[in-house]
């Protein structure tokens, strides 16, 4: 019982000095250069994501990337970007929005959900099968940053010990252009990044 009760309390710390740190700079928060109308594709030329996969999948596809055009090209997408896999607001607030909504995207017609961070695939894999998201949402890190930096989406997150991360954002794409897009003022925040506002912007 008192081990129970000590380990609840340790989460609990845990989330608390996780969300102080995703807080650290949100006095000092630049913006995007992306806008609504920007296309994706030429925003980011030459980069591309990796789906979420194990290191033996990663190792049979031969490191194998996908490009922006075959992911949002003639499609109608949701994206969101977050700071980190495991970590708490990310874990407890914002993928599940999406999760406990996915039926309601379908509805309105977009053909994928997508969820990005500045990870590397394998621990994207693991994080999402861990939140039991995978068969609705799909996964991708973006393992140098490069498609946050192109876009002007990353943030200096090394007061919680995280480094250059993504801000909070969501977006609704259609074949490759931003029709709505949100971005936190404070990375810790689930204010309009999470699926409820871009429901009502689709």
């Amino acid at each position: 019982m008192a081990s129970s009760m000590v380990k609840r309390a340790s989460c609990s710390a845990v989330k608390s000095i996780a969300a102080a740190g995703l807080r650290i700079r949100a006095s000092s928060r630049s913006y995007a250069k992306v806008a609504v109308g920007t296309d994706l594709v030429s925003a980011a030329p030459n980069v591309s994501l990796q789906k979420a996969r194990t290191w033996d999948e990663g190792v049979s596809s031969k490191f194998s990337t996908t490009s922006l055009k075959d992911i949002f090209k003639g499609k109608k997408v949701v994206i969101f970007g977050l700071p980190g896999a495991y970590t708490g607001v990310c874990s407890y607030k914002h993928v599940p929005t999406y999760n406990d909504n996915i039926d309601k995207f379908k509805a309105k017609g977009i053909d994928s959900v997508i969820c990005v961070s500045i990870n590397d695939p394998y621990v994207m894999n693991a994080w999402a099968e861990k939140l039991e998201a995978k068969d609705a949402i799909e996964f991708y890190g973006d393992f140098d940053g490069s498609f946050h930096k192109s876009l002007e989406l990353v943030t200096d997150l090394s007061g919680a010990l995280l480094g250059t991360r993504s801000e909070r954002w969501s977006a609704y794409v259609v074949d490759g252009k931003i029709k709505a897009l949100n971005v936190e003022e404070a990375p810790s925040d689930v204010k309009v990044s999470g699926a409820e506002t871009i429901l009502g912007q689709i």
